[in-house]
């Protein structure tokens, strides 16, 4: 059975960082995609950060280019995302998602697997 448990939310004030974590089991192969995607209340969910297959690429949403870091440790199937300069736009449930059975599409489609999410809160 496959399951990923986020870690690391919390509150920061603006300027500040965090450091999410995604532990990850149930599988043995490595997924065509893991990545975090977000979702703010009253807004739809998108994706935050993607790393493909043996880390061949990364995907970044426009609005965190520079300021996160997607990575992971294949060795012991854990994701993180590692968010500086945060802003309050930033403020969300962020959430673990793992691309085993397809090769995903960044608005979610492919992803079979999700964590329940670790919230983010920015303040100004």
């Amino acid at each position: 059975q496959v399951q990923l448990v986020e870690s690391g939310g919390g509150s920061v004030q603006a300027g500040g960082s965090l450091s999410l974590s995604c532990a990850a089991s149930g599988y043995t192969y490595s997924p065509y995609c893991m990545a975090w995607f977000r979702q703010a209340p009253g807004k739809e969910r998108e994706a935050v950060a993607g790393i493909f297959r043996n880390m061949r690429s990364t995907y970044y949403a426009d609005s965190v280019k520079g300021r996160f870091t997607i990575s992971q440790d294949n060795g012991k199937n854990m994701l993180f995302l590692q968010m500086n300069s945060l802003k309050p736009e930033d403020t969300a449930m962020y959430y673990c998602a793992a691309a085993l059975d397809y090769i995903p599409t960044m608005n979610g489609k492919g992803f079979g697997y999700w964590g329940q999410g670790t919230q983010v809160t920015v303040s100004s």
